[in-house]
Formats: structure tokens, sequence, C-alpha cells
């Protein structure tokens, strides 16, 4: 479905721009080239995952071919691709990756294929865009990456996750940090005295579990068991209860009959996760689960997608009401429509509250006191800086 996507989004260019240069990029462009050059009659460019940092000049060069390809083996590629952020205006969230590519070879991910393998951003380049985030007004920043996990393994700089995170937060305790995503088995007693000890480490964690289903975790080539998540998520709870947790899970993966889908929803159900991203299985080529046999019909795959996301609508509201009447840390982001200050709390529940302009960008403290239509709705207490 992701690649029949880009050929619509490629297309739909191609229709409004007849005469232009198409230049595509990402995943689908670093698996697929050879695709593109059966639909597109434009000049075209094709830049794959490892050459990014050569977009803007190549797409811009006079006199360049028709043709420009710049994939390559993205599996040789031993360093990340540079792109470094030197400006940006109005914002105070930034997303800062430290890490590409991927080692795990979950059997229905082609993200090892089209990022290659895991390759991290040495720390002296982070520190030089944290300092660059901070000169732009950033007061925020989220730490991404394939698997940020695996962060610095592979560098002779003898840091980890755990290091690097610390000291972010030690180096920079005006800026917020919070961290995209972490594998289960990477949530650790190390990582969650790191979030206790620095107020500046944001308590929300999004971990993928893909499925509550002892067996089809094994046929996705998933490094853990139901019982091991279980237990990452008290040890979550038990050392920062207001934390949020976010879980990923993949609706209709092969196999999945009906027992598996329902021990996927009883899990979550039981879980005090905060949110779900619940996504339906692609069947991706190159991928060992695409050779798979029982996959799953896309009604019956649909139907689990909605239930799933109906409990995630349910999840929000329950963690919701657990927080209320409890005072958060909140980054105001902006004014919205209705006239209200809105912004997220350290816990990552949406807020809104009334309060003068020029708190925008600023942290202030904001009673969590009412729910209004489903909308998470505070108080002002006062300025924290």
């Amino acid at each position: 479905r992701a690649g029949q996507q880009s050929r619509q989004m490629v297309r739909r260019a191609m229709r409004a721009n007849p005469d232009a240069r198409i230049v595509v990029t990402g995943c689908y462009a670093q698996i697929a080239g050879e695709e593109l050059l059966e639909i597109i009659d434009n000049p075209l460019c094709i830049i794959g995952d490892g050459n990014k940092h050569l977009l803007v000049e190549t797409a811009l060069a006079e006199n360049s071919p028709e043709l420009v390809m710049l994939t390559g083996n993205i599996g040789m590629k031993k360093e990340i691709c540079p792109l470094s952020v030197r400006r940006f205006s109005g914002r105070t969230r930034s997303y800062l990756r430290i890490q590409d590519g991927c080692n795990n070879f979950c059997s229905y991910c082609i993200v090892p294929y089209s990022r290659g393998r895991s390759r991290s951003l040495p720390k002296s380049a982070i520190f030089e865009q944290v300092d660059i985030f901070l000169q732009e007004g950033c007061r925020e920043m989220v730490i991404t990456g394939i698997n940020v996990g695996k962060y610095g393994l592979e560098l002779d700089e003898g840091e980890n996750i755990y290091t690097l995170l610390d000291s972010l937060c030690r180096n920079y305790p005006e800026m917020r940090i919070r961290l995209s995503s972490v594998e289960p088995v990477e949530v650790n007693d190390q990582l969650l005295n790191l979030m206790i000890r620095h107020p500046n480490f944001m308590p929300h964690l999004h971990i993928p579990l893909q499925s509550g289903d002892d067996r089809i975790l094994a046929r996705m080539n998933r490094h853990y068991t139901v019982e091991v998540f279980v237990d990452v998520i008290r040890k979550i709870t038990s050392a920062l209860p207001h934390a949020a947790i976010g879980c990923d899970v993949l609706a209709g993966f092969p196999g999945e009959d009906e027992q598996a889908a329902e021990n996927t929803y009883r899990l979550l159900e039981g879980l005090p996760t905060s949110y779900l991203h619940v996504f339906p299985y692609s069947r991706r080529s190159g991928t060992l689960a695409a050779s798979f046999k029982k996959q799953v019909a896309g009604k019956i795959k649909d139907a689990r997608v909605r239930r799933l996301r109906e409990l995630d609508q349910e999840k929000r509201q329950a963690f919701y009401r657990r927080q209320l009447n409890s005072i958060h840390p909140v980054l105001v982001e902006r004014r919205n429509k209705n006239g209200l200050l809105q912004g997220f709390s350290d816990n990552y529940i949406p807020l809104q509250f009334a309060g003068p302009s020029h708190l925008s960008r600023r942290v202030v403290s904001v009673r969590f006191d009412r729910m209004e239509e489903g909308r998470p709705m505070g108080t002002l207490e006062i300025e924290q800086d």
C-alpha cells in the first residue's frame, strides 16, 4: 500500500507540473527505483536514503542529465546520512535523528533493506545540532531513529543510548527531551532512572508491541514474549506512575487467527497504556512475511484495525481521567482557534487553557482539572520560566 501511495503521489506531481524535474527520495526510491522509471516521463532524480544530503544540489544542478539515479548499496553504508537543520521558524519542538537503519530483520519489515544496517550520529554532531535548536528558540527535542536503543554500538566512542541521554539531559537542562520509540527489551532500570533523575527527560515512552500473541511474535521475529512486555509495562508504571505509555500494534499479520487477534485485544485492554498506534499489516515484497501462508483477508484485517482504534480512544480517555487534578509543566505551542493556549504536558497530555500570549514557547505549570467534550482542559498555575 505504501508503494502504491508513493506512485500515486508521483503521478499527481507529474500532472500538476508536466515540465518539472521530479525528485523522488526515501525508502521507496531506495528499493524500487526501477519501478519509477516505468511511470515517469519527466526529467527525474531518484535519490536513495543514503544520499539524501545530495538532494538539493542534485535537483537544482544546471545541465544535469534527464535521469539522475543515486541509490547504491545501502547495506554498505557505514555512516548516517548528514542532514543537519540550520534554521527553522516558530517551532517549539524539533526532531533529532541520532540513528538510522536496523539489524533486527523483523519478518514484516523492509527497513533493513531500504535503510541499511544500524548507524549512529557521532556525539559531537548531536551536540552541534542541539546548540542550533536552542539558538533558534526550540524548547523541546524528540530523539528519533529507526532503532534508537542501538545508538552508538558501532561507534568507537564508548557511548550508548543511556549515556547519550544522560549527557544531553545534564548539558541542556533548558531543553525538554522526549524519546520517540524504544524496543521493549531496551526499557530497563537505567533508562527509567534517567527519567526519574532528570526533570527535563519527559516521562513518556512509546514501545512497539506489534502483537499480544506469542506465536505471532515469533513469526514476526520479534525478540520478546508477551510476558516480557507485560513486565516492562509494570516496571514503568511502578517507577513512573504518571508516565504516558504508547504502543504500536500491527493487525492482520499472516497467520493471525481469531484467537491471536483476541489475545492482542485482551492484553491491551488490561494494560495501563495511554494510547495505541494501530496499523494494518501490509505485504511488502522482499520481506520474509510476504511469502507466508495464511494471509489475512482485507475485510477481516480492516475490522481488527477498527476495533483496536476504538480501544485506542478508550485508552486515551482512561489515561486522561487518571491524570485529572494533577499539575504538569506544559510547553505552550500556540493559541488555537478557540482562543486558548495549548501544548503538551510532560506526560504527553494535549492541554488547552486560558492565558496571555506572551507565554507562547514557554513552559508553564497547568492544573489539569476538567474534560470538555473529551478534550483535556486546564487552568494556568504559575509560569516556570
